[in-house]
């Protein structure tokens, strides 16, 4: 008797393998934890291969399983080419993702997506989170992922973040000095919120590095020039948390939404799919 493969089988395998975690495999496939592991049991038993190794703590590929994912991806590959047939461009997807809630995770997060996603073409766009809505509003991106904005309501909140004041450990200050600041320009909402927490705690900065971008500052940073309010989630090794030390006003937290009014159904399972490859990578 032949042996056949579901599709749908060896899809919950390769999210399980690619974001190492039942719980997010479940998410971005709309979903149940016990219904991704019982397919899981089913592949295992027809393949009499055991492929994942289940821990309270970890989830992790066993030999065999590292061996099957690479066919397993070929199969998929084959799979989505066979559905496209001959169309002569595949759908967009047009994301936002704020540059303050992208961080480290921006690299893996486009590198797994990129596995897992061969029926859409995604096109990113890094900028303020202000900036984002209002493009979203305005029919012009998909979907987002941003800081929570003011009163702003709905969006799905994929993790929260706590913010600190990071600088190389050379940095030094002393408090009858102006403390010197990199941030981004504005309207960027974590720079807002850092100058109104300084003013009131009646700190004189000046913002003696205004960057383009989240990296530019990270790079402030780094070099000792300034000290950067930053999520923890987001900075980098090398860079240490002066907030107690230099007894600066706490930033508190803040949320990072995804918003989305998308109704394709390929695009929306790429939206949960990316909402799962984001908690997971954040979680570390």
């Amino acid at each position: 008797m032949m042996t056949t493969l579901d599709i749908s089988t060896v899809q919950a395998f390769l999210l399980v393998a690619e974001l190492q975690s039942f719980t997010r495999a479940a998410e971005a496939l709309g979903t149940t934890q016990a219904a991704v592991s019982l397919k899981l049991r089913r592949l295992e038993t027809l393949l009499d291969r055991r492929l994942i190794e289940r821990s309270p703590r970890a989830v992790k590929l066993t030999g065999d399983g590292a061996a099957f994912l690479e066919r397993a991806r070929a199969l998929m590959e084959a799979h989505d080419h066979a559905l496209s047939g001959n169309e002569p461009a595949k759908r967009r997807l047009l994301l936002g993702i704020s540059d303050h809630a992208a961080g480290p995770e921006l690299v893996p997060m486009l590198e797994r997506l990129h596995a897992m996603l061969s029926q859409l073409s995604l096109s990113i766009t890094i900028a303020f989170s202000r900036n984002l809505l209002d493009e979203y509003d305005a029919d012009k991106l998909d979907a987002v992922i941003v800081r929570r904005e003011g009163s702003r309501r709905g969006g799905e909140k994929l993790v929260e973040d706590e913010f600190g004041w990071f600088a190389a450990p050379r940095f030094g200050w002393h408090r009858e000095k102006r403390l010197r600041l990199a941030t981004l320009a504005p309207p960027c909402g974590v720079r807002a919120n850092a100058v109104r927490a300084l003013e009131k705690a009646r700190i004189r900065f000046d913002e003696s590095f205004v960057g383009g971008g989240v990296s530019a500052v990270i790079a402030a940073a780094l070099a000792g020039f300034a000290v950067a309010p930053l999520a923890r989630r987001i900075a980098p090794p090398g860079l240490v948390d002066f907030g107690t030390t230099l007894r600066l006003p706490p930033l508190g937290k803040s949320s990072v939404m995804l918003h989305s009014k998308v109704a394709d159904p390929t695009k929306r399972a790429a939206l949960r799919m990316l909402a799962a490859t984001f908690r997971a990578v954040a979680a570390g």
